[in-house]
């Protein structure tokens, strides 16, 4: 298996730590070009500053941090406190950290990375809102051939929404930049709630992650401790699902997962259902296929994977 080359783009976010650490736990099989930040969960200064504090606690102070866009395209911001947090980042107490955020910004350095790349060799990885990804696609066109995949998490078909009835929070607080990528004609998986509502930390799996014996086992297992009072109180379940992870362990074990290619518009009209992921799940329309809406997972495949690498951190 050959090196895949990926841009993480990110707005951490719990979960979107533990998606960071398991890139990093994963050098043979992806690259990290870069970690480029976007306004979601938290605002943009809290952003950056958690994805180097991730990127030091894994000792990668190698890789490069850039800050993008501060709001969504054509909208308000909305953030997440309430579930992640006052610093997005709450439960383990980390330092604070010392990488520099780079000069370039983040949407200037995933146009500038692309246009210097092969065509279809470089893989977007967003786990946050789309607006970074999107204002990269309507500035520079011509860099979407050079994209492999896009394999974001965002979205939901059979859970609805989290963030309101009709959808999902990372396409709600930028619904017009998902539409953007989604229409955008590049290769498209996508990790909905229907899919990441699976990959629940029990308390089993959040001891293994404590029994690692290193600081990011530590460190993942207070996340998901913090991170899991929000769902257990709103849906019983029994533990934090971990969304964002979702992507890259499907690239690295997509056997993993299943799903149906179809096709997936985005509400940008009506308020009231205002970021829904629109999935012809049933093919009921003739509207073209346009990405992989990922169904199901194997959960104790994706967390053996994931503690498996944590360890090597």
């Amino acid at each position: 298996m050959s090196v895949r080359k990926i841009i993480i783009d990110t707005d951490p976010g719990q979960d979107d730590a533990v998606a960071i650490l398991l890139a990093l736990g994963s050098p043979d099989e992806v690259e990290v070009l870069g970690i480029t930040c976007v306004a979601g969960n938290v605002p943009l200064d809290l952003t950056t500053r958690n994805a180097r504090m991730v990127c030091e606690l894994a000792e990668r102070r190698d890789i490069k941090v850039y800050a993008g866009c501060d709001r969504p395209l054509n909208r308000g911001l909305v953030t997440a406190e309430h579930v992640h947090g006052k610093t997005g980042l709450d439960g383990p107490n980390l330092p604070e950290p010392t990488m520099q955020v780079e000069d370039m910004h983040a949407v200037d350095f995933i146009i500038e990375t692309l246009r210097k790349e092969s065509e279809g060799t470089v893989t977007l990885v967003p786990i946050g809102p789309l607006t970074n990804i999107a204002t990269a696609f309507r500035r520079a066109p011509e860099i979407v051939r050079n994209v492999r995949e896009v394999v974001l998490m965002g979205g939901a078909y059979f859970e609805v929404g989290n963030i309101t009835p009709a959808s999902e929070f990372n396409i709600h607080v930028d619904p017009h930049a998902a539409d953007t990528v989604f229409s955008s004609g590049v290769p498209i998986v996508v990790m909905p709630l229907d899919v990441t509502h699976k990959a629940l930390v029990t308390r089993a799996r959040n001891d293994a992650f404590r029994a690692l014996g290193n600081r990011v086992g530590q460190a993942v297992a207070e996340m998901t401790d913090f991170f899991e009072r929000y769902d257990r109180e709103k849906y019983g379940s029994e533990g934090a699902p971990l969304h964002d992870p979702c992507t890259v362990a499907y690239l690295l074990r997509p056997a993993l997962f299943s799903g149906r290619h179809v096709n997936v518009e985005i509400e940008t009209q009506s308020e009231l259902t205002m970021g829904m992921t629109v999935t012809d799940w049933w093919g009921v329309t003739d509207r073209t296929p346009n990405a992989l809406f990922i169904g199901d997972l194997d959960a104790d495949g994706f967390f053996d994977l994931l503690t498996e690498r944590l360890a090597r951190l």
